[in-house]
């Protein structure tokens, strides 16, 4: 029996059409499926490949931890080097107050243990959350998800979550001295990248911190240079409660994590202990691999590159058919005047050799969130295969 048709039988669907691309290899900005053809990888597992994928830096940390030990013991309980060394190492490129980390197996495992360090530190239950905005599939972070679509389905969800609409000043109003956190993603990521205003984000900093709620920023797509800078909300000039990471976090490996102050998280120790547990969360193999994955990010110069690469697609990236170009440095949403163009354009790519794909809450838009090191050759390839699907459209 085929891979294929093994692949339909017993992986559990989430779609009625998936992709169903046999990858046998990746190799930094390439994939290669069992037919040999090649792909230009501009999603990176979905802005997971940041330094691109099999970095040498992350397998050669990932065989050294493999050499030492796996699994040891649930979160929290053993001193284990991988995880006490790549939490220093965020936190030495954290504000100060962003100095305790708490990882996770997933993003969205991390916006989980936000919203029990936001409920358990402030007393409240009331959230605000954003429309449009995604922050996992769990049933916590599906009641944040701003999109009833998706939230219809698993009623009843959690209560006291108020969904609010991004960049609108009236939700400053929302916050109130009984609301716990305000959760919002500093980049809008399925929205098709919508980029908040840098005065309705201190707006909002200011008014959470009159209030004493927590503002939790979800960079679980923004964080690790997608935007140019290794963090999101610097740009923003200012700094939140919890900082929610994911993704890139684990250099391809499975790793989230919540970081706050030690005083917010240390809520997490009594009344009750193990406020938060989890048995695989911070695995040190991945541990690892994020830590290594990091320090190629930061001493290999891609950040760098990242504003460079951002003006060469806008240039590129003209064309009839093409609405808009809205970006967050390497970070894209391509817009068309519907669905059916986009994904008839992202079929003709695929068919090309160019991977790309849609957002939940954008679907006229095509997705661009390559690894960081693409190089611009690849970059100019793939202009040239979705300006000529355009063409054919």
């Amino acid at each position: 029996m085929q891979n294929r048709e093994l692949f339909y039988r017993h992986l559990a669907q989430t779609s009625p059409a998936p992709l169903a691309l046999e990858i046998v290899k990746a190799d930094c900005a390439t994939l290669y499926d069992a037919a040999g053809k090649e792909y230009i990888d501009l999603i990176g597992g979905i802005s997971v490949a940041n330094i691109g994928h099999r970095h040498p830096r992350v397998l050669a940390a990932m065989q050294e931890q493999m050499n030492a030990y796996l699994h040891v013991m649930v979160y929290g309980e053993f001193i284990e080097s991988p995880q006490v060394r790549y939490a220093q190492l965020l936190a030495n490129h954290l504000p100060a107050t962003l100095e305790s980390v708490y990882f996770t197996n997933s993003g969205t495992e991390a916006i989980e243990g936000a919203m029990k360090l936001a409920k358990r530190v402030t007393r409240r239950t009331h959230i605000i959350s954003f429309n449009h905005s995604y922050h996992g599939s769990t049933q916590g972070a599906l009641s944040l998800m701003g999109d009833e679509y998706w939230r219809n389905a698993f009623r009843p969800l959690l209560p006291g979550i108020e969904h609010a609409t991004y960049n609108d000043p009236a939700v400053l109003d929302a916050i109130t001295t009984q609301t716990a956190c305000v959760v919002l993603e500093t980049i809008q990521a399925e929205a098709g990248i919508v980029k908040p205003d840098k005065r309705w984000m201190q707006a909002l900093r200011k008014r959470c911190t009159e209030t004493g709620t927590l503002l939790v920023l979800d960079e679980i797509q923004a964080a690790f240079g997608r935007t140019g800078s290794l963090w999101g909300f610097t740009a923003y000039d200012i700094v939140p409660d919890i900082l929610v990471l994911g993704k890139a976090l684990g250099g391809g490996m499975p790793l989230g994590a919540f970081v706050a102050s030690k005083q917010h998280m240390d809520c997490f120790t009594d009344s009750p202990i193990l406020g938060h547990i989890t048995t695989f969360g911070g695995h040190p193999v991945c541990c690892a691999a994020g830590k290594a994955a990091m320090e190629a990010l930061l001493e290999e110069g891609w950040m760098e590159q990242v504003a460079a690469k951002e003006k060469l697609l806008h240039k590129k990236l003209v064309h009839p058919k093409i609405t808009a170009v809205r970006s967050a440095g390497l970070w894209m949403a391509v817009a068309f005047d519907s669905f059916d163009t986009c994904k008839k354009v992202i079929d003709t790519c695929l068919a090309q050799g160019v991977l790309t794909d849609w957002f939940l809450f954008a679907s006229n838009c095509l997705r661009i969130s390559p690894p960081l090191l693409i190089h611009e050759k690849q970059l100019e390839k793939a202009c040239e295969v979705m300006l000529n699907a355009c063409d054919a459209c």
